[in-house]
């Protein structure tokens, strides 16, 4: 966000001073996983590579539905298809329209999860980039990550 404004000096002299004003924000990054061990290290590294962001890393069973309200981007990672901790989560996205928002879904290791995934984020028309599975390419997610914001 930016700004211009002008201001008169009440000092006789009739000119204008012209200021610039920029501020900058950072994006708001929401990352939910399922609180497995090898997921939430997963996240842990999303967000020592999202330095520019904000970033909240919040375990699926302490989800509510207005943490993902004021974020731009979001990120969802499991171990497994389906865990329990997700179905709050699911249930949600099947009734929230997050059209155009951008998200991303990972796993430690597994494409059926990334594929669970890929399904919960169709369903809110979420702008959903290609999954991430660590397992063929930790060192590709900062990149990975880019793509996706």
């Amino acid at each position: 966000m930016s700004g211009n404004f002008a201001c008169n000096f009440l000092s006789g002299n009739p000119k204008f001073r012209e200021y610039k004003i920029v501020v900058k924000t950072k994006k708001n990054v929401l990352v939910v996983t399922d609180g497995a061990a090898s997921t939430l290290e997963l996240a842990e590294q999303m967000a020592g590579e999202l330095k520019d962001c904000q970033v909240l890393v919040r375990m699926a069973s302490d989800f509510a539905g207005t943490d993902i309200l004021p974020v731009e981007a979001f990120f969802l990672g499991c171990e497994q298809p389906e865990p329990p901790s997700f179905a709050y989560l699911a249930e949600l996205l099947q009734h929230i329209n997050l059209a155009g928002r951008p998200c991303g879904v990972f796993s430690p290791g597994s494409e059926k999860a990334v594929k669970y995934l890929a399904g919960l984020v169709h369903n809110c028309e979420a702008a959903a980039g290609e999954p991430f599975v660590a397992a063929d390419n930790r060192a590709g997610l900062g990149q990975w990550l880019r793509t996706i914001l």
